[in-house]
């Protein structure tokens, strides 16, 4: 992909960073992925761990799962159970999480060190 490609917003699929941008942009796509990237989930159970509302979740794992990143598996029982997984592609995103989480603790030190440095003065 040449880098001039993605001087426009409207690229995606052709462009890595607003195709990236664009399929992670719901507020908590990255924190769904992360609790699926540790392995199948139900819905209480994501719902629980995130804190967030049905509907919302419910919204993001719709998103998710029609860009191919997670897989909803109807396990036909009575009563009906229902997981959440990453799908290959979504599998593929493990790295790019962790890079996250070691770049979020870098930020987190940076700022308690503003903290610091603030309440010193």
């Amino acid at each position: 992909m040449k880098k001039e490609s993605c001087q426009k917003a409207n690229q995606f699929g052709m462009c890595p960073f607003v195709t990236a941008q664009q399929l992670l942009s719901g507020k908590w796509a990255i924190l769904i992925l992360q609790k699926l990237s540790e392995g199948p989930k139900r819905f209480k159970e994501l719902q629980k761990q995130i804190d967030i509302t049905q509907a919302t979740l419910s919204t993001q794992l719709k998103t998710l799962e029609r860009e191919g990143l997670i897989h909803r598996e109807l396990f036909p029982e009575v009563p009906p159970r229902v997981e959440y997984s990453l799908t290959e592609i979504g599998q593929s995103f493990k790295p790019v999480l962790h890079s996250i989480e070691v770049w979020g603790n870098q930020y987190i030190g940076y700022l308690q060190g503003q903290m610091r440095d603030a309440e010193s003065h």
